[in-house]
């Protein structure tokens, strides 16, 4: 039996490189409702139909941070995958509402690489990735380091 591979070493990134993620996710009322449940995000815009409705956007908005979470597991096959650890989040942007029954779809541009300078087996991509939903219209962006093993150190 073959060992289940999942991710990049360090050396198979290359600056300015985009990678489209072949995963995707449509949210559904049930993930935005459990999410809601877990997190104890009981906000009526994310739980209340009649709420959300008299709401500028006249509908259930999907909770921001369920949006994220879903965008950084679509990344993990092709990203962090052989990660050792994420290292930090910056600029977090919701750019636009993302509502119940929209289709989620990420890319990632990878911004920089670093080889670490203290141990020679890994290294740091600095990448940025950008959600969009099935009408193109972009909806998260993010950066990220992730901590990568070297296939040869």
């Amino acid at each position: 039996m073959s060992q289940f591979q999942i991710g990049r070493y360090f050396e198979e990134f290359h600056k300015g490189e985009i990678i489209s993620h072949a995963t995707s996710k449509t949210i559904f009322e049930s993930d935005n409702n459990l999410f809601s449940l877990i997190t104890m995000n009981h906000h009526p815009v994310h739980t209340n139909i009649d709420y959300a409705g008299r709401q500028q956007h006249g509908k259930i908005l999907v909770v921001g941070t369920l949006v994220f979470s879903l965008v950084v597991g679509m990344t993990v096959p092709d990203i962090s995958g052989k990660a050792i650890a994420n290292l930090m989040y910056e600029n977090v942007d919701h750019l636009a509402p993302v509502f119940v029954n929209d289709t989620i779809y990420a890319k990632t541009e990878i911004l920089d690489i670093i080889p670490s300078k203290s141990k020679s087996d890994r290294g740091v991509i600095y990448v940025e990735t950008t959600a969009h939903n099935q009408n193109n219209i972009e909806v998260l962006k993010f950066r990220r380091k992730v901590l990568i093993k070297k296939q040869t150190p």
